[in-house]
């Protein structure tokens, strides 16, 4: 038995340091003298219980951890997207932000106190295994994640290339859980992809909004503008889990002249910001069509929102995530940040996006495309070429490659049925667009 005496063991120099730190900070500027004297009060209580744990547990505690975790609980309390970094955190998200990590390749937030997955990044292990938007992930490596942070969570999914993590999944109609191993790879995320569906039409897919992408997507423009005059544009954003707010700016920039892009709302008069649009030396007056789903979430739905209230481009897919705020990351003396959420972002016709989301401007369920297998078993249909002793058709070399772009084009619209949807709204407002300039000619 333990011949301590059993008294309150308090050490006045926590809350004295706390609240010195807190009156100095700007904040404090905004709040009132009886809101500083119950702060201070709730950090004397905090200070005297890490005394009695530190004097009374039954192990030795790990002050910096403990206080930490501390720091942990209080940004968890606040919202999905607020929380602490410690320094390899920080540093992963660093290098995130420009290009490569290593992991599953998957972005994740709180939902409902869920670890949800808000979008797999394309061509990852994540992926390839099959898993969606709004997946709810019930356990990593065995362990719950039920009160686990959407950092920590990431600490545990990434880790070094080929070595493997477990995790169990669940959906929405599933009747129980599954498990699922995935490989952990390398990622260099490659933020753009573009090329021709058909002469004119352009497919271009932006999987994050990283600190290069702007960039990288007007030089791909430029780039294709010099092999064939670009006539329509099929801007994919599905499966997009956002990124750096001011790259989402910079590219809804590269289509519209004036006007709002977005504006941001916080509680300090600071944090509220107006991104406009600025005019362009390149015109680019084509017609676009923006694909959007359940996946595509913040800096993807504020290029959306932008186009779509400007009435630049049609957005076509099903509803979009919904992330409506925006995080400031602070870097901290010890290499840590804190990733906090300062405001809330608001599209040029004043809607907030916040648990919403973008709605499109036509609705397409994704419905899974034809395989080979099922379109060999559809009924044929018969054509003069089919008949006996039919007239045959001279075709040239060129007639020959072009038909064969064709069926691979329509192979691939039969397995992506918004980009179907996509593909023919373009063609016929590129068509229209066409007709309309000659009329004016």
């Amino acid at each position: 038995m333990s011949t301590r005496k059993n008294k309150r063991f308090i050490n006045p120099i926590y809350p004295l340091v706390v609240y010195a730190l807190f009156f100095n900070s700007p904040v404090c500027a905004e709040i009132s003298q009886a809101e500083s004297e119950a702060t201070y009060k709730q950090l004397e209580i905090f200070s005297n219980v890490l005394s009695i744990l530190q004097e009374n547990y039954v192990e030795e505690i790990d002050s910096k951890a403990a206080l930490n975790g501390a720091i942990r609980g209080l940004l968890f309390s606040l919202d999905p997207h607020s929380s602490y970094l410690p320094p390899e955190s920080f540093k992963e998200l660093q290098d995130e932000t420009k290009g490569s990590f290593s992991g599953i390749g998957i972005e994740v937030t709180i939902k409902n106190d869920y670890l949800t997955i808000v979008s797999p990044i394309a061509d990852t292990p994540a992926d390839k295994a099959g898993l969606k938007a709004n997946d709810i992930i019930l356990e990593i490596n065995g362990e719950k994640t039920k009160n686990m942070g959407s950092y920590e969570a990431i600490e545990k999914l990434r880790g070094p290339a080929g070595s493997e993590v477990t995790i169990s999944i669940h959906r929405e109609g599933w009747d129980e859980l599954k498990k699922m191993t995935l490989k952990r790879e390398d990622i260099p995320i490659q933020s753009i992809k573009a090329e021709f569906l058909s002469p004119g039409i352009v497919y271009s897919r932006i999987t994050k909004f990283q600190s290069h992408t702007s960039n990288e997507f007007k030089n791909k423009l430029q780039e294709m503008k010099g092999e064939h005059q670009i006539s329509g544009l099929i801007l994919d954003l599905r499966n997009n889990p956002g990124g750096l707010l001011h790259q989402a700016v910079s590219v809804a920039d590269i289509f519209l002249d004036k006007g709002k892009i977005v504006y941001t709302k916080g509680r300090r008069a600071d944090q509220n910001t107006v991104f406009s649009a600025h005019a362009n030396v390149d015109k680019r007056q084509y017609p676009i069509v923006v694909l959007v789903n359940e996946g595509s979430a913040s800096a993807a739905e504020i290029v959306a929102g932008a186009i779509q209230a400007h009435k630049r481009g049609i957005i076509v897919g099903t509803q979009t995530f919904g992330k409506g705020s925006v995080q400031t990351i602070i870097p901290l003396p010890d290499g840590a940040g804190l990733r906090m959420t300062t405001a809330t972002y608001y599209t040029p016709d004043d809607r907030s996006i916040q648990a919403l989301g973008i709605t499109p401007d036509v609705e397409v369920p994704f419905v899974p495309g034809i395989t080979p297998e099922d379109a060999g078993k559809e009924k044929k249909i018969l054509k003069e070429a089919d008949l006996t002793n039919h007239l045959p058709l001279t075709i040239q070399e060129d007639e020959t490659n072009a038909d064969k772009a064709v069926d691979e084009l329509e192979k691939r619209l039969q397995q992506d049925n918004q980009l179907r949807s996509a593909y023919n709204i373009i063609k016929s407002l590129s068509l229209f667009s066409e007709y309309n300039q000659i009329d004016q000619e």
